[in-house]
């Protein structure tokens, strides 16, 4: 009885240390995505054309995913070699440290093009902090999991990007509600990044009082690390690879249309306040945090890829009523928010929800880390990054209507589902549960 709940509480710790540092890890990284189309484009790419001076903005958040694959590659070949543990403890720090700093970067009117040059190099150590955050979270809770409860465990630490873009909106809101614009622009906006120092610290303390997972234990017991995993990963596991990255590109497209993006365009193009628009992705984000785990648990009872094909497609052409009930709302916010809320805080967590668990089945202890890392940071550049400037341009060529944009999440979502069918299709019936696939566990012979 002693052992069981002996593990039953480090499990908690792990669950807890994973979670609460995801948080403050998407919290940083996120902030920057929120205010990019609101602040930056004002304060450090100032152009006569808005359009320019916003798309200059976006591009510096594309940035963060564009390092966000070396952050992955290098943390995932030190997570598979030396441990999951230590990569946790140095990401929080680099995310944390240049969060903070972004607070303290002076105007382009104060020191000129040296501030949008030190914006985007804080923005490349935030990528390269998250290219190895998420990775190293989701596997202390999905190796620490009893296999027939993975996807539910894996999922938890997936909370924290709700939690922190609840958060990284919700502080923002705050800020734009009780500050002027004048306020808000001039100093207002840097208290949000400031705040990241106080976190850190928290997640510091909690994370240096966990153990290694027990399948990474026993493989340094064994001695049986990789010298080389990632390479090695790339040799065992090319077409997971593909798969991965092709069923990633829904979640990277329609996260950042409704969580990046739909900021912007309901201030700029529709002209509602900042804080009504923040509050509507605060919304769907505090409905996340119990659908994602919803879907986690599903996962674990019903075959992961098909309800991740299933998920794909679902939200993806949910955009269609999205936008049209936003354009039709006449300024109605309860309509507004619903339009955010229903597709982005339910229809996203189908995929998001089970995903974690979902690349973790494709590779085995031995590369896990190296392997989930780069499909998920390394599929973000196309997926994730580029998404703002993609919709931005398509809003133009659309004449401000927004149809174009909803046909390519349209687009994403049918890439993501024909890659979890082939990933559902390389299973035998007797494999279909087990957490590592069946070419996969030839391989491992």
């Amino acid at each position: 009885m002693s052992t069981s709940n002996g593990n039953e509480q480090a499990i908690r710790r792990v669950i807890t240390s994973a979670l609460v540092g995801a948080s403050i890890e998407w919290y940083d990284f996120f902030l920057y995505g929120v205010v990019a189309g609101i602040v930056f484009n004002k304060l450090y790419f100032p152009n006569s054309d808005p359009f320019i001076a916003t798309l200059l903005a976006y591009t510096t958040f594309a940035v963060g995913f564009v390092t966000r694959p070396l952050g992955g590659v290098i943390f995932g070949h030190f997570g598979d070699r030396i441990g999951r543990k230590t990569m946790l403890i140095i990401t929080l720090m680099i995310m944390g440290v240049a969060t903070f700093l972004i607070g303290l970067v002076p105007t382009y009117a104060q020191i000129g093009v040296a501030a949008p040059v030190l914006l985007l190099l804080l923005r490349v150590l935030q990528g390269i902090g998250l290219g190895g955050e998420w990775g190293g979270a989701v596997l202390m809770a999905y190796e620490y999991a009893p296999k027939e409860k993975r996807g539910l465990y894996a999922s938890l630490p997936q909370i924290g990007l709700a939690i922190g873009l609840c958060l990284a909106s919700g502080v923002v809101a705050l800020l734009s509600s009780v500050l002027s614009d004048a306020q808000f622009l001039a100093w207002g906006w840097r208290v949000a990044f400031l705040l990241s120092g106080i976190m850190v610290a928290v997640g510091m303390y909690i994370r240096l009082n966990i153990q290694e997972t027990p399948e990474f234990a026993a493989l340094k017991e064994r001695n049986a690390a990789y010298r080389m995993p990632f390479v090695e990963m790339l040799k065992r596991y090319p077409l997971n690879v593909i798969k991965g990255m092709g069923a990633r590109y829904i979640d990277g497209v329609f996260f950042n249309i409704f969580a990046v993006f739909i900021i912007g365009y309901l201030v700029n193009t529709l002209k509602l306040t900042r804080t009504d628009a923040l509050l509507g992705v605060m919304a769907s984000a505090l409905v996340m945090i119990v659908t994602i785990p919803f879907f986690g648990r599903m996962s674990d009872r019903m075959s992961r890829p098909k309800l991740y094909a299933i998920g794909s497609l679902v939200t993806a052409f949910a955009s269609f009523p999205a936008f049209w009930l936003i354009n039709h709302s006449g300024g109605n916010m309860l309509l507004v928010w619903l339009a955010i809320v229903i597709p982005f805080g339910i229809f996203y967590a189908s995929v998001y929800g089970p995903e974690a668990a979902l690349f973790c089945d494709l590779f085995d202890a031995k590369v896990r880390y190296s392997g989930i890392s780069f499909v998920y940071q390394f599929s973000g550049i196309f997926a994730s990054g580029i998404t703002p400037l993609i919709a931005a341009a398509l809003l133009q060529s659309g004449g401000g209507q927004p149809w174009l944009i909803a046909i390519y999440v349209a687009f994403s979502g049918v890439v993501s589902a024909l890659s979890a069918w082939w990933i559902a299709a390389d299973r035998s019936p007797a494999d279909a549960d087990a957490s590592v696939p069946q070419h996969a566990a030839r391989a491992a012979r």
